[in-house]
């Protein structure tokens, strides 16, 4: 690989961007392509840049036939993010969840008392108001964002902020009667129905669940659920 072009794919790496290498088989010829980038490149035609825009949206790497002959497609995919807010027990069960199924996590909680590396010793634990925490470390389309303080005043400006990204995955906590008051206030900020839709509330699968375990398991569930169907709704749509 040449040098210019291993700097450039750290950079991506270190920006926490998608990338994927291709390479051409039979002369060698390399190429970096994110999910932005536009044709023509140098050596590689735009059949070959589809491809490996297809390879990115479905996280797969592999070997693809092209006009100009076989090429090997590297995707490099950054860590999923969750971001939780509310330090909250159900919270304490759910980040080692996330961990083990390889998301980055971040627990946000502007209440000290609650917020702290005693209870949340292997995860960042970001001590600010959470809309403007969202704002700084903008959510992109792998990442999760799960409200769960029951508290309107933290997650509804979280919400907000949430609804203006492209997290695939915003869930939060509450009843249905919860749910449906915190949707009108959200209407009267000026978010529509299709907005609102993105909002999975009572939040997780439907498994019955009553302890913070049980919660974090069914929050887990959906929020691989929604992945997955993402994942697979892209993969039918690059058909």
């Amino acid at each position: 690989m040449r040098r210019a072009l291993l700097q450039e794919l750290l950079a991506m790496r270190e920006a926490k961007k998608p990338a994927a290498l291709i390479t051409m088989l039979e002369s060698g010829a390399q190429a970096l392509v994110s999910a932005e980038t536009r044709g023509p490149l140098h050596d590689v035609d735009e059949a070959t840049l589809e491809a490996a825009r297809t390879a990115l949206r479905l996280d797969r790497s592999g070997t693809v036939d092209t006009p100009s002959g076989e090429a090997f497609v590297q995707v490099f995919m950054p860590p999923r993010r969750m971001f939780i807010i509310g330090a909250v027990h159900i919270t304490q069960t759910l980040v080692p969840m996330a961990m083990l199924s390889g998301y980055e996590v971040a627990v946000i909680d502007p209440r000290r008392a609650f917020a702290t590396d005693e209870r949340f010793p292997s995860v960042e634990v970001i001590k600010e108001w959470p809309d403007r925490a969202l704002q700084r470390l903008m959510p992109d389309r792998q990442s999760a964002i799960i409200a769960l303080t029951h508290d309107p005043k933290l997650d509804e400006p979280a919400l907000r902020t949430a609804l203006r990204t492209d997290a695939f995955y915003i869930g939060a906590l509450g009843s249905k009667k919860t749910q449906a008051d915190r949707r009108e206030r959200l209407r009267a900020a000026g978010f529509d129905d299709q907005a609102l839709a993105r909002i999975h509330g009572p939040i997780g699968l439907n498994v019955s669940a009553k302890t913070p375990a049980e919660i974090a398991i069914s929050i887990m569930g959906e929020v691989t659920q929604v992945l997955r169907q993402e994942m697979h709704s892209a993969e039918n749509a690059s058909r």
